[in-house]
């Protein structure tokens, strides 16, 4: 008898595995390896959702039977994808940039299961405070803006340079776990939260 998790996450993120955990849900970890490119012009929303989907698509690929969870998360500031800081000089114009001002964050869940594809976008808007260059220096210098969407964390320190948050907060953080759940239980599974 087959003893893997149900659910495979299509995603190399500490932070979905620890929310996907969060709702009580075995899982193992496939990292998708895709280009992340955007195409010339192609607009925020229909980027986050297809980066989703191309991730599903290529682990499902390799686990038929099992369902794949895979997301994609973008922060937009005036319609412009703003994917991981290149470097940490690059995070500290990155969030130089968001300083004081609204921008959204975008994420899209896919989930494959038995041939059928669903996925749902998560979209919230954030509000950050004016940040002084000294606050955006000791927060890149922590290393906490590595690798991150618009080079920040909303779990960690750079929560206090949220002022408003209008959406999912776990969103923000790289999975939505509303609409996580709305996809897994189309699929038939029973969540149990607080189960890890």
């Amino acid at each position: 008898m087959d003893s893997s998790p149900p659910i495979i996450l299509a995603s190399a993120s500490p932070r979905r595995a620890e929310l996907l955990a969060q709702i009580g849900v075995p899982f193992q970890v496939v990292a998708a390896d895709i280009d992340e490119t955007p195409r010339e012009g192609e607009a925020a929303i229909d980027y986050v959702q297809r980066m989703a989907k191309e991730k599903v698509a290529a682990v499902a690929a390799l686990f038929s039977d099992r369902i794949v969870l895979a997301a994609d998360t973008s922060v937009i500031v005036d319609g412009e994808i703003w994917g991981k800081p290149l470097s940490r000089q690059h995070a500290k114009v990155m969030l130089a940039g968001l300083s004081d001002r609204n921008h959204q964050v975008m994420t899209a869940v896919a989930v494959h299961h038995r041939d059928r594809l669903e996925f749902q976008l998560s979209v919230t808007d954030v509000a950050f405070a004016a940040l002084t260059t000294a606050e955006i220096g000791t927060y890149v210098d922590s290393g906490d803006a590595d690798d991150k969407a618009g080079a920040y964390g909303i779990q960690g320190a750079a929560g206090c340079f949220v002022k408003h948050l209008s959406g999912s907060y776990s969103g923000v953080m790289g999975l939505p776990l509303y609409e996580t759940a709305v996809l897994l239980r189309k699929t038939g599974m029973t969540l149990e939260p607080g189960n890890e």
